[in-house]
């Protein structure tokens, strides 16, 4: 039986900081990535946010009218609200109250798969949670200092549950913290080997639903989770991927974006997004078919340039062309691709082999019989094309990568 999605009210202040239109569209998507459904949107012009409330007093009371009538069990502000403004707003609304980061914080949790996405989705939920513990509602009744017999407590009136809390909290970060350092080096260390191999690294990053796990799919003919939702991928998934000079990479699918992501979020998932940092090419990949789809770019600049990122060559991936009826109008120094088609991935592959040029030479060797262990790296670095066993020895034509070519230096014919 398919559970019904829990209705919700979507609430904004319009500060004029941002689009707002395009904003509200976002919070509806998160809450449909999240099982909930929006029923209503309340938006209040104002110079600044209500310190107390966020909003005034007469849309919020239009607010609870409308989570009453239209039996909304949620209100969800696109802001970060503080827990004082959460206890408040609960209290006018009568329903739970959620803000932005934390129903992101909700869909991470929901679809962390591997151990690490978890650790992380935990840290900066409780990093999140931290210094809103006093106005979430916590109890501030004393615990009893201990003591025995009829004296009852004689070591004083004990740490307050909210003191008690804090300190729970702050432990599990900094475990948390710990493993997650230990996960770090162990990935470092997975890096070097491949560093030390040369296989040349490309990281699809952008923003989230733009089709990256698609478009992976469709260069590896891998099968990598892939779903029209926000943030249907949280971890990061590598798969090897031949280009046509022959020569053998590893394309990584990585997190997606999503505009004002919360800087918690950005630090904790920053050992998952440093699969860019440490790539020989970026695919910066758009939806071509969303009119906001040069502010998705510059989402993924910004975060990209926060991982330290300006160095690596990039390519602009315009993916769904197939949505577009004139794909014409975008940069002609993008390319335009399609997952679902196929469009505009020979281009795509042949524009990342050009960046890797000087990492591959086609040549042809004529090795000895007592020599044959020199055709190991060309079968496995590199493409074998052609192969003869001949009176003199064995006759290969192929691929190798720059780094091999010395060892076929006495042997090219």
């Amino acid at each position: 039986m398919v559970e019904e999605p829990i209705k919700v009210v979507l609430f904004a202040a319009d500060c004029g900081d941002y689009d707002m239109e395009r904003s509200m569209e976002e919070l509806a998507a998160l809450a449909q990535a999240n099982g909930m459904q929006s029923v209503a949107e309340v938006v209040q012009k104002r110079e600044h946010p209500e310190a107390a409330t966020y909003l005034g007093e007469g849309r919020l009371e239009e607010g609870r009218l409308l989570c009453e009538n239209l039996g909304a069990e949620c209100a969800i502000f696109d802001a970060e609200l503080s827990g004082s403004q959460i206890r408040n707003l609960e209290q006018i609304l009568q329903v739970q109250v959620i803000d932005r980061t934390m129903l992101i914080l909700e869909i991470f949790a929901s679809r962390a798969v591997t151990n690490e996405g978890k650790l992380q989705t935990e840290l900066a939920t409780l990093q999140y949670r931290l210094p809103r513990l006093a106005g979430l509602g916590a109890s501030l009744s004393r615990q009893g200092g201990g003591g025995g017999g009829g004296a009852g407590a004689r070591r004083g009136a004990g740490e307050s549950k909210l003191e008690y809390d804090r300190r729970h909290v702050r432990r599990r970060i900094d475990a948390l913290r710990e493993r997650l350092e230990e996960m770090e080096r162990r990935r470092a260390e997975t890096r070097r080997s491949r560093l030390k191999s040369g296989v040349p690294v490309i990281a699809l990053v952008g923003y989230t639903n733009v089709g990256k796990s698609s478009l992976l799919n469709r260069l590896c003919g891998a099968q990598v989770m892939e779903a029209d939702m926000l943030f249907a991928t949280l971890d990061p998934t590598a798969r090897k991927l031949t280009l046509p000079s022959g020569l053998a990479s590893v394309a990584v699918d990585t997190v997606g974006f999503v505009s004002r992501l919360p800087h918690n979020l950005v630090q904790a998932f920053k050992s998952t997004l440093e699969e860019a940092a440490f790539a020989d090419v970026i695919l910066k990949v758009c939806d071509a078919s969303d009119p906001e789809a040069a502010s998705q770019l510059a989402v993924t600049d910004e975060v990209l340039a926060e991982l330290g990122c300006g160095e690596i060559p990039q390519i602009v991936v315009y993916n769904k062309c197939d949505r577009v009826e004139n794909a014409a109008l975008f940069d002609t120094s993008a390319v335009r691709t399609s997952a679902v088609t196929g469009e505009g991935l020979e281009e795509l592959l042949g524009r990342i082999d050009a960046v890797l040029a000087d990492r591959v030479r086609h040549i042809s060797v004529l090795l000895p019989y007592d020599k044959l262990g020199e055709a190991v790296p060309m079968r496995e670095n590199g493409t074998v094309l052609a192969e003869e066993y001949r009176e003199d020895g064995l006759f290969l034509e192929g691929v190798v990568k720059t780094s091999d070519l010395h060892r076929y230096t006495p042997y090219l014919v």
